[in-house]
């Protein structure tokens, strides 16, 4: 059984991330970006932001506690987790999860500081 204070104490352990605020509920960001959420704590969830076949296998793994978000964003990923119904173990991985994909994802947005300012000329 893991709890809010587990979420948000295991989402700053990784390193680089930062605790903010979007939309009036807490977020946890690595590089200024979103990697999971606290915005559904009221209904006992922490929320991923996952790719949807990682998704799939969380889903698939242990779907008593794993759920997409309704809508879109579940469709594109957002995924709940039940916090009563996770482990510490299993909140760490699906968190680093999140984390990792967020980093990668950055790595291949960034450009190069010098590619940028040739193109700004």
């Amino acid at each position: 059984m893991s709890t809010i204070s587990d979420f948000r104490r295991i989402a700053l352990s990784l390193e680089g991330a930062e605790e903010s605020s979007h939309m009036g509920s807490p977020d946890f960001r690595v590089g200024g970006r979103i990697f999971a959420t606290l915005a559904a704590q009221k209904q006992g969830y922490g929320n991923l932001m996952l790719t949807p076949e990682q998704q799939a296998e969380f889903v698939a793994e242990a779907p008593h506690v794993f759920v997409p978000v309704a809508g879109g964003w579940g469709r594109n990923g957002a995924t709940h987790v039940l916090l009563s119904e996770a482990s510490e173990d299993l909140l760490e991985g699906a968190l680093r999860t999140a984390w990792r994909l967020r980093l990668e994802k950055n790595a291949h947005t960034k450009r190069p500081k010098t590619a940028a300012k040739r193109q700004s000329r």
